[in-house]
């Protein structure tokens, strides 16, 4: 689950060293990245639901019916990137100069934006079909996957950034050249391996892929909730980052991608653990196990938090060297690394909440239980991101950006807590899935009419 975020914060890395050196090449790489988001956020949390599906058919004794989800998640992907990414692309000269950013900030990061969301079709790609794998049980396709493709992605950033080995020196462009070759390799194994011989002969990957009503309904029922969840959170991130932090200027601007690219690794993994969760809690309720699904969610909670404080006290412990990667030594380099050095104390505040909420997130996932950890994100960010945020722009404005991200540390915090009391609550161990499903209704109906004919024999026919 590093894999995406591991080729940005390489991006970033790397734009960082341009020279000559400027904080306006970190915000755009960051501020580009954000934007262009925004819509496969959605779609990422539409497609999260085939690990669902494809983990409860599995613990049901069906494998075969989870190829059906990954087919119709792609087709729903390949159509909002015609009607959304492609779109916003366009519109994002118009988005990026609403903001009052400088005239050369708005060209680098419309660019980088734009190269992400024309190429955004692969994405959907990698996305699909790596959720197919975690909810079969088998993620060490997509960790192949994800290496080779972060691999590619750093020595195309090498030539494109910097002009070597014969290509032009694109900069902050390249970077994002640099991340769609990498997404593409990494999108290309796990699909080659959906549609080889021997997936198809197990689990019908290849013969699943007609567009079905049924599986899209399913898909939307239960994808709705988070899709609008990590959606509005992407925005209001992206809100966040490009305006109200970037209302204090580049170097702010700059600081807080720093901020957030580390914050960036150290969730990830939890995000991981979450993944994991909604295959492992799906697999056992719909195996009929609601007390095994249980401690295995306790036990993923503990690891993720643990794991989180950790990152906590490298953020405090570490965070000088840290910001220093990216903040180089001249004037610039060593203004952006002091704002950025007390934003990671800020950080380091908010990692174990934020370890709780991600992990709970894939926990009720996999029960299916969508709705309320969408609706309650929606309220909370929208009332801590963009409300507290702005307010502190108004209000504390001697604070700078600092003031902005002491309201997320409340969203942060206030997420964690609510969706801790929906777990703790047992609701979602009550909610059976699958029998509400219409792909498992359809496909109950056609077996069954297939077994009413076969009791009955041929139909005579006249001679």
């Amino acid at each position: 689950m590093t894999s995406y975020t591991v080729m940005q914060f390489v991006d970033g890395l790397m734009v960082a060293r341009i020279q000559p050196h400027n904080p306006v090449n970190i915000a755009a790489q960051g501020n580009g990245g954000v934007w262009s988001f925004v819509p496969l956020s959605i779609f990422a949390g539409l497609v999260g639901v085939v690990n669902t599906y494809v983990a409860q058919n599995l613990g049901a004794g069906r494998p075969r019916a989870g190829a059906a989800y990954a087919w119709n998640a792609l087709w729903l992907g390949l159509a909002m990137w015609a009607l959304t990414m492609v779109p916003l692309a366009f519109a994002m000269p118009a988005i990026f100069g609403l903001m009052g950013h400088s005239p050369r900030l708005v060209e680098l990061e419309t660019a980088y934006a734009q190269i992400l969301l024309f190429a955004g079709c692969i994405t959907v790609v990698s996305r699909t079909f790596s959720q197919f794998f975690y909810g079969l049980h088998r993620p060490g396709i997509t960790l192949i996957a994800a290496i080779a493709g972060n691999v590619t992605n750093l020595v195309f950033n090498y030539a494109l950034i910097y002009g070597e080995f014969g290509f032009p020196a694109l900069g902050v462009a390249g970077a994002a050249w640099g991340t769609v070759i990498g997404t593409a390799v990494e999108a290309a194994i796990p699909f080659a391996v959906f549609l080889s011989a021997k997936y198809e002969r197990e689990f019908s990957t290849r013969s699943s892929f007609r567009v079905s009503k049924a599986h899209l309904k399913d898909i939307f029922r239960l994808g709705w909730p988070p899709a609008l969840m990590f959606g509005n959170e992407i925005v209001c991130w992206a809100v966040f980052m490009s305006y109200l932090a970037g209302r204090f200027g580049e170097a702010h601007n700059a600081a807080g991608w720093i901020v957030l690219r580390y914050m960036h690794l150290s969730f990830m993994p939890a995000v991981g653990m979450s993944v994991a969760l909604t295959a492992v809690v799906g697999k056992y309720l719909g195996a009929k196990r609601p007390d095994l699904a249980a401690q295995r969610a306790r036990l993923g909670i503990v690891v993720a938090m643990s794991y989180m404080a950790l990152c906590a006290l490298a953020f405090i412990l570490f965070r000088d060297p840290m910001v220093r990667l990216f903040a180089l030594d001249d004037d610039a380099g060593r203004e952006v690394a002091a704002i950025a050095s007390g934003l990671m104390i800020v950080a380091a505040i908010f990692q174990i909440f934020d370890g709780l909420g991600i992990t709970l997130v894939g926990i009720l996932r996999g029960a299916g239980d969508t709705v309320f950890p969408g609706l309650v994100t929606v309220v909370l960010s929208w009332t801590c991101i963009i409300g507290l945020g702005y307010a502190a722009v108004l209000l504390l404005p001697h604070l700078e950006s600092l003031g902005p991200w002491i309201a997320v540390a409340v969203y942060i915090v206030a997420l964690g807590l609510a969706l801790a009391f929906r777990f703790w609550s047992g609701q979602w161990k009550k909610i059976d899935l699958l029998a509400s499903s219409a792909a498992a209704r359809a496909e109950g109906s056609a077996q069954a009419s297939g077994m009413i004919a076969r009791e009955q024999g041929p139909v005579p026919t006249p001679d």
